[in-house]
């Protein structure tokens, strides 16, 4: 069979990691293209490959490209010349429809680690996913296009592992908690560990699914203490995330929210920002009627995420805590992963955060080049085989642990997948 050609669009923290993740396993693939508006951006990538040695056929190097990912008809002319079959989407969140766009007109099969957005709407009604990814999907399915939305790791492989609970360990679900914590230091005054725009975009209102409905809370409202595995007891707070909104339809639980993890000193810098408007996503004029979008003047002044890296230390932690019942009694279970920053910086000069999120589209594009995920429509990581996704991710940096907690006797055991 022919191997397929990649194009990886985007050339930030987490195309970084796949760019390394695509030169590891390139005999896997045809050529492979990484394309952004800065062809600067993406020599820098390229670069760091060459750096660490990461090529596995050193004669098979990735190319890169300079293209406008939210123009439709340039994206469409450089797949076609490429001759593109499978493209992954790191480019921002806003550019997700104009890429789905190229995906279908060319015919090539399309992955995103993140939800699309627009640049003046925030935290729209839910599902999040109805209002534009699967308004596409009778248009996916009549031209045979395999579409995998959220394959990064939040949403991507929680949602397998909701998927894998049901699979393997549960007959009924009750709540699923999906809990992000970063236990990690960067020397920073304050910085955050992905695009500043999209992330502080997420922390406007919380929609969450309690009691089979959605319930709407203010941001941070809710916290819990969590004693985690590795990194400990963190405090934890109740916010509106991207996996929630599939999830919901797909997998039959009454309660299913999302915990991220901040500290004091986040919150206070988050609070101040927030309170005198500098988090706004609506333009504003300066006294000298300059036009300006005070969030993406606050993106421009704090540090680029990819900068983070060589400092970081510490670990993430990132999983499911699933409650319900298996043959008649109440068990629950803890699916997670633990990534060091470090270990990341030395493999691939990119830290864990932006890992978590690059290495599962790099593997949901093996497995569709495999055929075990290429679906020819469009679908959410919770409605495939989980068990093909965590084997190869355990193989290629993101290996699955569990904890599980026996209610009959109160006993834990420990796995890794």
């Amino acid at each position: 069979m022919e191997k397929r050609n990649i194009l990886l669009v985007g050339a930030g923290g987490v195309a970084h990691v796949a760019a390394h993740k695509f030169a590891q396993n390139n005999d896997l693939f045809g050529n492979t293209y990484l394309a952004s508006r800065s062809l600067d951006s993406c020599e820098q990538v390229l670069e760091s490959i060459e750096r660490k040695k990461n090529y596995k056929d050193t004669s098979k190097k990735i190319q890169a490209m300079q293209v406008d990912a939210l123009n439709i008809p340039e994206m469409i002319e450089l797949m076609k010349y490429l001759k593109i079959s499978i493209t992954v989407n790191l480019a921002s969140s806003f550019c997700n429809m104009s890429i789905l766009e190229a995906c279908i007109e060319t015919g090539s099969a399309y992955i995103d680690t993140a939800i699309h957005e627009e640049p003046y709407k925030v935290c729209e009604d839910p599902p999040w996913y109805a209002n534009y990814e699967w308004k596409r999907k009778d248009r996916c399915r009549s031209r045979s296009i395999t579409a995998i939305l959220g394959a990064g790791f939040d949403p991507g492989v929680v949602n397998a592992y909701a998927a894998y609970a049901k699979k393997h360990f549960f007959d009924t679900i009750d709540t699923i908690d999906i809990m992000d914590v970063n236990a990690g230091s960067h020397g920073k005054y304050f910085a955050t560990n992905f695009d500043p725009e999209i992330n502080f975009r997420e922390f406007v209102k919380v929609w969450t699914w309690i009691d089979k409905k959605w319930v709407c809370k203010p941001i941070h409202s809710e916290k819990k203490v969590y004693k985690f595995p590795v990194v400990g007891k963190q405090t934890i707070y109740l916010t509106g995330h991207d996996e929630i909104h599939s999830l919901s339809k797909n997998i039959d639980a009454n309660s299913i929210r999302f915990w991220m993890g901040f500290s004091d000193h986040y919150l206070n810098c988050f609070n101040v920002l927030k309170n005198i408007g500098l988090l706004s996503e609506k333009p504003v004029k300066t006294a000298e009627g300059l036009e300006v979008v005070p969030l993406k003047v606050v993106k421009a002044c704090l540090p680029d995420p990819k900068t983070l890296a060589s400092d970081y230390i510490g670990n993430t932690c990132i999983g499911d805590l699933v409650i319900g019942t298996k043959d008649g009694r109440k068990k629950k279970l803890l699916i997670y992963n633990i990534c060091d920053h470090k270990v990341c910086y030395e493999e691939v000069e990119s830290q864990a955060i932006s890992y978590t999120a690059g290495v599962p589209a790099v593997a949901t594009a093996i497995l569709i080049a495999r055929g075990d995920w290429d679906v020819k429509k469009m679908t959410n990581v919770e409605e495939l085989d989980p068990d093909p996704f965590l084997d190869l991710l355990k193989n290629i940096g993101l290996p699955t642990e569990t904890i599980e907690t026996s209610y009959s006797r109160g006993t834990l055991k420990f796995s890794k997948k």
